[in-house]
């Protein structure tokens, strides 16, 4: 029987290429977004189904995780890639907004992973794969709520990891760095206060350098291949860097203290 692999946020970026390289492998696809309507491209491969899931919908979920595995049988990979960024002062964020960020990066991965579970667990594998960031190892400034949850999935994936091998199943975490995807626009929010004259002159340096990190920003494709492997490697490996800058920043952060890598981010950014 061919494998599937059920892919969240794949209308774009990383979703759509992972989804298109697992087709093109023979593998099953269950492409999930928001708006399925929108993925014509997506549609028209063989062994792609395309369906809503919204991870902030739980019957969306439910349903997108119950008419895949009736379609195609069994679901063997689950990526959970749906995200997005919000960043700015903290001050000046309206607290559904904060919600919502936890809500699609951490309480919607949980959901999601939750409905398989039960699937993967009577099939005695399965493997989870989220899509952290070098976000989930370091910060930047500016991003105390992308960075809370990418750092929070580092801490699920890998306890969760403990709990899934008591049936056979994985769980692997793909840590990207930049990638040329619409990350910095649709998938973007961003927020600032400016009567809040104390943070203004951070924000104005940290806005004006950020765009320099993605002047060199891996396509989509590197990471797709990068989930490829953890999905298909049969390792134990848990933690995989996807993209030069990646492997350099968090190896990077590795060796040095946090006064010392804090220092260095400072002054990359002029703060």
């Amino acid at each position: 029987m061919d494998k599937t692999i059920l892919i969240t946020g794949a209308s774009s970026g990383i979703g759509a290429a992972t989804a298109k390289l697992f087709q093109s492998k023979g593998w099953n696809v269950i492409a999930t977004m928001r708006n399925p309507e929108s993925a014509t491209e997506l549609a028209s491969l063989n062994n792609v189904w395309v369906t809503k899931l919204d991870v902030l919908d739980l019957a969306s979920i439910e349903n997108a995780v119950n008419e895949g595995i009736q379609k195609f049988g069994k679901i063997d990979v689950l990526l959970n890639n749906a995200g997005y960024g919000a960043y700015g002062t903290l001050e000046s964020y309206p607290r559904e907004n904060i919600i919502r960020q936890f809500s699609t990066n951490v309480i919607g991965l949980l959901d999601v992973t939750k409905a398989l579970l039960p699937h993967f667990r009577s099939n005695k594998n399965g493997i989870i794969i989220n899509i952290s960031s070098i976000g989930g190892k370091m910060t930047f400034p500016l991003g105390s709520l992308y960075h809370g949850t990418k750092f929070a999935v580092e801490g699920i994936s890998e306890s969760l990891s403990y709990e899934v091998a008591q049936f056979g199943g994985k769980v692997k975490i793909i840590e990207p760095g930049a990638i040329a995807t619409d990350f910095a626009g649709r998938s973007f929010d961003f927020s600032n206060d400016e009567s809040h004259t104390e943070y203004q002159a951070m924000v104005g340096k940290v806005m004006t350098a950020l765009p320099a990190l993605f002047e060199n920003a891996s396509p989509a494709g590197v990471v797709a291949d990068v989930i490829y492997e953890a999905a298909t490697d049969g390792s134990d490996q848990l933690r995989y860097t996807a993209g030069e800058d990646a492997r350099v920043i968090i190896s990077n952060r590795q060796q040095a203290d946090d006064q010392s890598f804090i220092g260095t981010m400072k002054a990359q950014f002029g703060l």
